[in-house]
């Protein structure tokens, strides 16, 4: 700590000052350090209700955080999804041709706010059991990142069901749409203010056989079979006669970054 005292001559302290008064003083001061600190632990417990601030692993845990915004999100998109349905009521019929309510109806069923059904296929991925080792000969043991489903893996799916001419495409219980990105943070999933865990589930309606066929020849799905070969990652692919993937729910709105 640096010197803060000003220079010059230190008068010699008063005589008045005798070695009782000082241990007097110094005993009172003692007394109120340690009642200052009574008081700081009390305010600190009533602060916390009860909590030990220091070893609750909850309030430092970024994942907690993450599942609370997810979870408000998702209120937010019930309540954005009835209020858009009673607006479209409200506006429905009011100086509209049966030509532009079918034009409508065409491009909401193209971007896909409203339900589609058909048949399709449903594909899921699992990441490895955590304990997994090589299962080929002559393959290295596994790291961390072999063993989890990464964000590629996800998007391979989706862009190679997109290519088999799928007419809508599921991650979890969301529907995708133009805007929609799939991101992966940690070894979770975010999909439009939403966290996800594995087994990730992908459903997409659309002639099966073509379906099955853009799967089959995407080479980046053929490097995660690779991965499922040698060390376990989960894979699965369910074909369904017939099936139904909800409408897109959420905002459609567009933000930009714009600079100062």
């Amino acid at each position: 700590m640096p010197n803060s005292s000003i220079s010059g001559d230190v008068p010699p302290e008063p005589t008045s000052r005798r070695p009782g008064s000082t241990r007097i003083v110094g005993r009172a001061l003692t007394g109120g350090v340690f009642a200052l600190a009574g008081v700081l632990f009390y305010l600190s417990a009533h602060a916390a209700h009860g909590i030990d601030l220091r070893t609750d692993n909850s309030l430092l845990q970024l994942g907690d955080v993450i599942q609370q915004r997810s979870d408000q999100n998702r209120q937010t998109q019930s309540e954005l999804s009835a209020l858009q349905q009673h607006a479209d009521q409200l506006a429905g019929g009011q100086g509209r041709s049966p030509a532009d309510t079918q034009r409508l109806a065409t491009l909401q069923q193209q971007v896909g706010l409203d339900p589609v059904q058909g048949p399709g296929l449903t594909v899921t991925l699992n990441d490895a059991p955590p304990d997994a080792t090589a299962r080929v000969p002559g393959v290295p043991e596994p790291g961390v990142n072999d063993l989890v489903i990464h964000q590629q893996d996800i998007q391979a799916v989706v862009n190679a069901l997109w290519r088999g001419g799928a007419t809508g495409v599921q991650v979890m219980d969301q529907r995708l749409i133009a805007t929609s990105a799939v991101r992966c943070v940690g070894n979770t999933l975010l999909l439009q203010g939403r966290v996800y865990s594995p087994p990730y589930v992908i459903r997409a309606t659309g002639r099966v056989a073509d379906l099955r066929a853009a799967v089959d020849a995407d080479p980046a799905i053929r490097n995660y079979l690779q991965y499922v070969t040698d060390y376990g990652l989960g894979w699965k692919v369910q074909e369904s006669g017939a099936m139904t993937l909800p409408g897109y729910t959420g905002s459609t709105d567009l933000n930009v970054a714009q600079g100062q």
